[in-house]
């Protein structure tokens, strides 16, 4: 059970550290340098992982395991450059759907989330003391002062309303050229998801909704989010956009939307899930 850290309930000189590895131990490898991720082909041309032991790649002792690929272990580690001899090309982790597949992507999501996490609590928080890592749960602890800190998830809420045939999507100035959207908004302390849904709708465009329907989550790591997706229903109110946050927004027809966001996406999955007339309930 997490604690808040008051208390230091783990002895770290009891436990061996769950990122430990042998360093001759051949395994898959998701590299990041420069933000984006070391890309290599296998025998049969397709996208894969980098296979081999650390010393190959020059990965640190505390690598983090992350999972499987292929049926063999994963590990990830950050590197200051890549190796003499080491063949590969660099990738964003976005465009890893579209080489590898969803596994490559989420596995390589996970991965993003647990170096940037491991990165920004090298030290306490608290007292500044260099933290180390625990096996058996992720977190790092600080042997001074007993402060855990775990991988920060942070939730956020999509909504996609329909009013009869129509949808309302929005784009934000971020977007690409000419994609919409779904709305979505991070949860703030003390909401749950329903309050945040109809906050973020009320506040964004200026309109009511109702009877919210759970469609489904995905971990999306941009840098450390949950997305929780909703369909609702149009309630009342005219579309009002915020101009600080949304560019442009209005409602279409199922049969003639705009461009959409990439498959990906949950933002899309939930759009596509709406045109089929299938939404979860």
């Amino acid at each position: 059970m997490p604690t808040d850290g008051s208390h230091a309930p783990w002895r770290p000189n009891e436990r061996h550290h769950d990122t430990d590895i042998h360093m001759n131990e051949a395994v898959f490898w998701l590299l990041r340098y420069d933000g984006r991720v070391l890309v290599t082909t296998d025998e049969h041309g397709a996208a894969a992982f980098p296979y081999g032991p650390a010393a190959t790649f020059g990965a640190p002792p505390d690598a983090l395991r992350i999972g499987e690929w292929q049926g063999c272990a994963c590990h990830a580690a950050d590197l200051s450059d890549i190796p003499h001899g080491v063949s590969g090309e660099l990738t964003s982790v976005r465009a890893l759907f579209g080489l590898a597949g969803a596994e490559a992507f989420a596995l390589a999501g996970r991965a993003t989330q647990l170096l940037d996490w491991q990165q920004n609590h090298r030290y306490c928080g608290r007292c500044g003391t260099p933290t180390e890592m625990l096996t058996g749960e992720r977190a790092m602890y600080c042997p001074q002062c007993g402060l855990v800190a775990y991988p920060r998830i942070s939730p956020a809420v999509m909504v996609l309303i329909a009013r009869g045939d129509a949808l309302l999507l929005a784009r934000s100035p971020h977007f690409a050229p000419g994609v919409f959207s779904a709305l979505a908004g991070f949860v703030e302390a003390g909401e749950t998801l329903e309050e945040c849904a109809a906050r973020e709708v009320r506040e964004e465009v200026g309109i009511e909704i109702d009877n919210l329907r759970y469609f489904r989550s995905q971990s999306w790591p941009f840098p450390n989010s949950l997305m929780v997706a909703f369909f609702a229903d149009y309630a009342g109110g005219d579309i009002t956009p915020d101009p600080s946050e949304i560019e442009a927004a209005d409602w279409f027809p199922r049969s003639a939307l705009p461009l959409l966001p990439n498959p990906v996406s949950i933002a899309r999955q939930l759009i596509d899930a709406a045109c089929k007339g299938t939404p979860r309930t």
